[in-house]
């Protein structure tokens, strides 16, 4: 068992929690609880190394056997546990899980841009949304929070394992949308058509901007057309992250419509 906190291999996994830089350099992130570390598992991914604690074996001693049985899976007490973790009631389990670019489809037809995305539950979400929706792609622009860091990672359920994300500057989104010739829709307050009046059935990207500061210029800059959710409780704005999953969704539903 390890009980010292200063373990390089606790170290470690500390640092990819903590550092984005450390995330880069190594190609890696770390997934926290039984959860996460299943769908990483399920889905494919490489695990590089973990670290449990005897009441996680004792709880889900299926995915420890699992781990132990790829190598490099040590226990450690609760208190090597909690200082590794990102959490203030650590699950048991934290995993490092190599990075990989999951293949976009020939030709997406549902894409969603993030534009200023820096809360990380707001990532997460939209993240979640767009894989349950069966988005082809979601493009992270300039100003969005890293979508490896443990709170995305949470929010995201595991949907990071399914669903291809593509971090980029604005001339490769733009050069993105021409290539695959998209039309592009912007989600906005009081401004454009209404939601459901914008035909979802074509192929299409939708940005979605900051809550805080809305969209960049160079969003601006692609003139997306806009549209928006009619409120009649008359509030200002939406959630972002509820705002971009109830337009993903609307394009489910006009497309099952459509296809009924």
């Amino acid at each position: 068992m390890i009980r010292s906190v200063r373990n390089p291999k606790v170290q470690e996994l500390r640092a990819l929690q903590r550092l984005p830089k450390r995330r880069r350099e190594k190609g890696a992130f770390v997934v926290e609880g039984s959860r996460l570390a299943e769908e990483a598992l399920m889905s494919g991914w490489q695990v590089r190394e973990a670290i449990y604690t005897e009441g996680a074996s004792e709880a889900s001693p299926e995915l420890v056997r699992a781990l132990v049985a790829r190598g490099h899976a040590d226990l450690v007490s609760e208190a090597v546990m909690k200082a590794a973790s990102d959490t203030q009631t650590p699950q048991g389990v934290l995993v490092e899980v190599e990075w990989r670019q999951l293949p976009l489809v020939s030709h997406p037809s549902l894409v969603l841009i993030l534009d200023g995305i820096s809360d990380p539950g707001n990532l997460g979400t939209l993240l979640r949304s767009a894989a349950a929706a069966d988005c082809d792609a979601v493009l992270l622009a300039p100003g969005c929070a890293d979508a490896f860091a443990p709170k995305v990672l949470r929010s995201g359920m595991g949907a990071h394992f399914r669903q291809p994300i593509q971090t980029l500057e604005w001339p490769n989104i733009s050069r993105f949308l021409k290539e695959h010739k998209l039309a592009l829709y912007l989600a906005q307050s009081w401004e454009g058509q209404p939601f459901d009046k914008a035909d979802l059935t074509q192929p299409f990207a939708l940005i979605v901007g900051s809550e805080a500061s809305g969209v960049s210029e160079a969003a601006k800059a692609l003139d997306p057309q806009p549209i928006q959710i009619p409120m009649p409780g008359r509030m200002e704005s939406l959630n972002a992250a509820i705002a971009g999953s109830i337009l993903l969704f609307e394009a489910v539903r006009q497309r099952n419509k459509k296809s009924a």
